[in-house]
């Protein structure tokens, strides 16, 4: 094989309604139709917000199913043709259940000092009672627009604060007291006392205290779906909101449609009989034990439609090398449990190879551990991916290096630009001068090439946006986000659920 070379690797399509190839999704959605067209039934949704925050996510709703244009006609950011005839399928806006915030409640939480305590009861304010829905309710929607405002935005993440002025001192002073229950506990010194076990962030606390319920949940701030109702947006802020108003729409829809069950797109000329793990791990800062972390796999197939595999937490991180690593029994354990789903979707096959994405080296404790588990099933391979800082290319003319470009090093390893130029819309992915990906093949034996263009392939399935494509592979973009999902509270007995679950 020829070492170091320059490649370019052809932007992956991916494929719509009618069998129908193209490499934009807005392109594909706008022409053909979803992937899945006609195989998703039409379906309610739910709301919940202030009384302002229901007005507005009705009339967004209603806006988006006619076309919505980009003031300047960019051919970066195409028009949005309405919902129904981008994905064929229709919301009930006849009947739409609708719970309503105590806008009262929120202004006095909004004030509480303790920044866990704060989150904690402003997310029970959202998370309660759509759990009484759920128990009560005969018709249930099939998605929740969780609508906040911009104050639960700024005041509900972890570095958040009130001003003193004004505040109201609620909590405990000492560490012993936010852990050990007194002799007179009472409910509210008890519900305040398990707001420490939470991460102080309304949206990853929001989500992990909702996945035993199975709710689906798009959570959206009020602004960003206010369409035409702008009075205290300066001339600047208005210009960049009306740019950005096609972009809003795609990507809400795109999710809106994936979450309600569809598959908007799946990628073309896939490798068949291939499963790609992303393996995510996350520390535990609630425990004393600065080596606990939660470790979980994320399954995508050509879908996309990743499902997420929650190993248990457990001694995985090493301070002094800064790395993750699985015993080898848990590594077993949890490749064991990826396989047996691939296999109950796929016929009873498992599949023909395996590759398992990380940021991190495997070390050979937990590789035997997948190995064991890949044995007489499939082979199993090992991709380390990291973003590089340093390393540049740079191209003759105004535009940079396109995406797709391939340096490759040698036999197992190279460096990929997944951003960069892109011909289809005159446009370059990030404001920068365009950073690569390093690509390691660092067990098993494949050709790197084969795996760029995997990588390559997988920065175009995330459903959770719209757009041309992404600068990480969905194995690797979410990781974080999962983790901390994962670790923003109490997770035991957490099902196997799929990936609209945690985005």
């Amino acid at each position: 094989m020829k070492t170091q070379r320059i490649e370019y690797i052809r932007e992956p399509e991916i494929k719509f309604a009618f069998g129908q190839d193209v490499i934009d999704p807005r392109d594909g959605l706008t022409l053909f139709g979803p992937y899945d067209k006609g195989r998703v039934p039409d379906f309610a949704i739910g709301i919940i917000g202030t009384s302002d925050g229901i007005r507005k996510c009705k009339n967004w709703l209603n806006k988006i199913q006619n076309p919505v244009y980009h003031p300047t006609r960019d051919i970066a950011k195409p028009f949005f043709p309405g919902f129904n005839q981008a994905f064929s399928v229709s919301m009930n806006l006849e009947y739409i259940p609708s719970i309503e915030i105590n806008e009262l409640a929120l202004d006095t939480l909004y004030k509480y000092s303790d920044n866990h305590i704060r989150v904690a009861e402003i997310v029970d304010l959202y998370v309660n009672p759509l759990k009484s829905f759920i128990k009560e309710g005969e018709h249930l929607p099939k998605l929740w627009f969780v609508i906040i405002p911009n104050k639960v935005y700024t005041l509900c993440r972890p570095m958040s604060s009130v001003p003193k002025k004004g505040s109201i001192n609620v909590g405990f002073t000492d560490e012993y007291s936010k852990k050990v229950p007194s002799m007179f506990e009472d409910e509210e010194s008890g519900r305040w006392r398990a707001a420490y076990k939470y991460e102080n962030h309304f949206h990853n606390q929001l989500k992990i205290k909702l996945l035993k319920e199975r709710v689906v949940t798009q959570i959206i701030r009020e602004d960003t779906i206010a369409f035409h109702e702008k009075p205290n947006f300066s001339e600047k802020k208005l210009k960049t909101y009306n740019q950005q108003v096609t972009a809003i729409t795609w990507n809400l829809a795109n999710t809106v449609y994936y979450k309600a069950g569809g598959i908007p797109w799946k990628v073309a000329n896939v490798r068949k009989n291939v499963c790609y793990i992303g393996l995510t791990f996350k520390r535990d800062e609630t425990h004393s034990d600065t080596r606990i972390a939660c470790c979980a796999a994320q399954m995508f197939l050509d879908s996309g439609d990743g499902v997420v595999f929650r190993g248990r937490v457990g001694p995985y991180y090493n301070p002094d090398t800064k790395e993750y690593h699985l015993t080898e029994d848990k590594a077993f354990e949890l490749l064991s449990k990826v396989l047996e789903s691939f296999k109950k979707g796929n016929d009873s096959d498992f599949p023909e190879k395996i590759f398992i994405h990380g940021k991190t080296y495997f070390n050979d404790d937990e590789w035997r551990g997948f190995e064991k588990a890949a044995s007489g099933k499939s082979n199993v391979y090992g991709v380390r991916i990291t973003h590089e800082k340093e390393f540049k290319l740079f191209r003759a003319g105004k535009f940079p290096i396109f995406r797709g470009a391939c340096y490759i090093r040698n036999a197992h390893s190279a460096f990929l630009w997944s951003k960069g130029f892109m011909p289809r819309i005159q446009s370059v992915l990030g404001l920068e001068t365009p950073n690569p990906l390093w690509i390691e093949v660092i067990r098993g034996d494949e050709d790197i090439r084969a795996v760029c263009k995997d990588v390559l392939m997988l920065t175009k399935l995330n459903y959770n946006a719209c757009i041309y494509c992404d600068g990480t592979p969905v194995t690797l973009k979410f990781a974080d986000l999962i983790g901390e999902i994962l670790t923003a509270g109490p997770n035991e007995e957490l099902e196997i659920l799929p990936f609209m679950y945690y985005i």
